[in-house]
């Protein structure tokens, strides 16, 4: 089974791409600064360029033009009419032979994969589609009990089903809520959790949650209408039931951030202009950016969003791989009340949903500053139109204080070199939340992943008076319950070329005695991680761990194997039980650190398919095989995790918190990498 790309949804949990666009709009044309559709502002003008719309490279995203082209081919070759729905389309990445093999200028291998859902029969297909040739090479059903991700239609014909469902609107009357119209309907994933009643077995479900805004532009986060959920059938768009588990008062206060409501504002700073008088450092073509002595590719798919493709750094003249490809592949928040409104509460928002799908319409001024080169985002809806996120990532450098510095006393040199860096972001609104993604560049040779969490934290309501067990009362009966935000990253490492090994390194002290007399000595220990089920480790910051990736076959000046370290920045452990339902559907997050050998197969932590899935998949399946990993082509998974107890702070929009990792070489490089880099000019 290849692997899949999941489109993705939006309607008031997950804001319809039309709204967000017009929302975008409005907000842009306040503020003076950007329109939504261009990225232009008055203070200075985007990088130039546009988005391709012919493909030169293999790696090219598709187009809108491949698009339609790979729907009319399945709809004419599959006798596919219009209630089927498009969950993806999207490029099928050849193998990396054919990647490194094209010429440019030859001709371009086009592979589409496509998942559609037969809404008629229930039953959901795969397929790879041959845009060169104009056939469909396959197009399979997927086993029993497996289910595409949800689509951005089925969220908003979801939330228009539920609206229109007497069992829904008799729930709202007993709770006081009579205008239906200032109800927003959050469509959650349904899971799997080993307590599913016999009549839901096989169907496509949804357990869509409620809140209620006071008037249009209300916060509806701060009235939910706890202990209403409805389960909704995706196929047949038809209300299965409405779950009541009791009335609980609204709470009464608002919880409003948007700039209409705010009575008055502190003084603003002076202006701050990032400018590039002569143009940015870095050059675009088509997909591919070079700056300074980095090259990568830029790629997007509707379930990872950003991708990055072929990272090299140019070294002494020579253009050195590092990552093959480089993309947050899996993301789970599990909440952690047991509550029977609440235990479900799992999302899994890049492979239930798709992450892409969310991504916002950059704005300078707000999103981005400096000189900015912006790329648009194609993906299609489910009837099989293509979709245009316009200014959906984002390219620009970052001056970031000191790259390095000595000043010597005795003969009055003193040199320094600021660190410039290179960004490459997307920000996804899922909901609630924002997720913004970013990958940066450093002159010395250095690969960082960040993520920014922010947004709106998910709410539910507690009678007056109650304090909850499991949340933080951010204001009055409104709890915000505890929750991780648990994202995995998957590395297809590349150091110096494609077989390498893995290292674990803990620092130690030594024990009294002879080798350490005076108690002070410690050193770094470095074990070999020569097979998968060696290879699944958790942090530890008793011993300082991290770990290198070396080229075994490439020695640096000392004769010591080129390496890059993986190095953990915030983390924090699953605090869900080990027989916790999403324990067996995400069981990725059991460590922080998997390897296994490349597989093209093996793309997504949590697998193909993770919702609904009866029994879990993913990396526990992978690595039960056992594999080699000494002298190999390596995927390194690292999975990083944000243990959110919310403060009152976080309320009503929470201040963005960050985590992420670094990639850094480790005897890679002959010497400092960047002690070529020209002086600053002095202002």
């Amino acid at each position: 089974m290849s692997a899949p790309e999941s489109a993705s949804p939006s309607s008031d949990r997950f804001l319809s791409r039309r709204r967000f666009l017009e929302t975008s709009a409005v907000i842009a044309g306040a503020l003076g600064l950007a329109d939504a559709a261009t990225g232009e502002a008055a203070q200075q003008k985007p990088a130039g360029g546009t988005t391709p719309n012919t493909p030169v490279h293999p790696l090219d995203p598709l187009t809108p033009d491949e698009i339609v082209r790979a729907v009319e081919i399945v709809r004419k070759a599959r006798n596919v009419d219009d209630s089927w729905r498009f969950v993806t389309v999207t490029l099928a990445e050849p193998g990396k032979k054919t990647v490194k093999t094209f010429k440019p200028g030859g001709l371009v291998p086009r592979q589409a994969f496509v998942i559609a859902i037969d809404r008629s029969h229930g039953r959901p297909y795969e397929g790879l589609v041959d845009l060169v040739k104009g056939v469909v090479d396959r197009f399979d059903p997927l086993p029993a009990g497996l289910q595409p991700s949800i689509t951005l239609d089925e969220f908003s014909e979801c939330e228009e089903a539920i609206k229109r469902s007497p069992d829904f609107l008799a729930a709202l009357k007993k709770r006081g809520a009579t205008d239906v119209q200032l109800v927003m309907v959050d469509p959650w994933s349904a899971g799997m959790y080993g307590t599913e009643r016999p009549e839901d077995r096989g169907k496509r479900l949804s357990r869509a949650l409620a809140w209620v805004r006071s008037e249009a532009g209300d916060n509806g986060y701060a009235r939910p209408l706890d202990g209403v959920v409805a389960v909704v059938d995706l196929n047949t768009m038809q209300v299965v039931r409405v779950e009541d588990y009791g009335v609980i008062p609204l709470p009464p206060e608002a919880g409003n951030w948007h700039r209409s409501y705010q009575k008055e504002f502190c003084e603003p700073p002076r202006p701050l202009q990032i400018v590039q008088p002569d143009g940015p450092s870095f050059a675009v073509d088509g997909y591919e950016v070079a700056w300074q002595k980095w090259k990568f590719r830029i790629g997007f798919t509707p379930r990872e969003g950003l991708v990055l493709h072929n990272i090299t750094y140019t070294d002494a003249g020579r253009e050195r791989p590092i990552i093959y490809r480089a993309a947050i592949c899996e993301m789970v928040v599990p909440y952690g009340d047991p509550d029977e409104r609440h235990y479900r509460k799992n999302a899994f928002d890049i492979g239930e949903y798709g992450i892409g799908m969310f991504a916002n319409s950059l704005e300078l001024g707000c999103d981005c500053l400096g000189t900015i080169r912006y790329f648009d985002a194609r993906m299609n809806d489910s009837r099989g139109q293509p979709v245009t996120i316009k200014n959906a990532v984002c390219l620009h450098e970052d001056d970031v204080g000191l790259l390095w510095k000595h000043t010597d006393w005795r003969t009055n040199q003193s040199e320094t070199r600021r660190s410039r860096r290179l960004a490459v972001s997307f920000v996804a609104t899922v909901g609630n939340y924002e997720y913004g993604f970013f990958w940066y560049l450093y002159q010395d040779g250095n690969i960082q992943c960040e993520v920014k969490l922010t947004g709106i934290m998910h709410t539910t309501t507690v009678a007056p008076g109650e304090k909850p067990a499991f949340g933080t009362l951010v204001a009055p009966q409104l709890n915000a319950p505890f929750h991780e935000h648990i994202f995995a990253a998957r590395l297809d490492m590349a150091v110096d070329g494609e077989e390498n090994s893995i290292y674990e390194v803990n620092t130690v002290s030594l024990p009294s005695g002879p080798d350490n007399p005076y108690g002070n000595a410690f050193r770094a220990e470095h074990s070999l991680l020569a097979k998968e089920s060696q290879a699944q480790r958790s942090v530890n910051g008793a011993s300082a761990r991290y770990w290198r990736i070396v080229n075994p076959n490439k020695t640096n000046r000392i004769g010591e194997p080129v390496a890059y370290r993986l190095i953990p920045g915030e983390n924090a452990p699953p605090f869900v039980r080990p027989d916790a339902a999403v324990m067996r559907r995400a069981g990725f997050i059991a460590h922080q650190l998997w390897v296994t050998p490349y597989d093209r197969h093996e793309r997504y932590a949590a697998g193909d398919y993770p919702n609904q899935h009866p029994t879990g998949d993913g990396l526990p399946i992978y690595t039960a095989a056992d594999r080699s990993l000494v002298n190999t082509d390596l995927v390194v998974w690292y999975v990083f995790g944000h243990n959110h107890v919310p403060r009152l702070e976080d309320w009503p929009v929470m201040p963005v918190a960050s985590l992420g990792f670094f990639l850094k070489p480790d005897g890679f490089f002959e010497r400092n990498p960047a002690l070529d880099l020209p002086p600053p000019d002095k202002v």
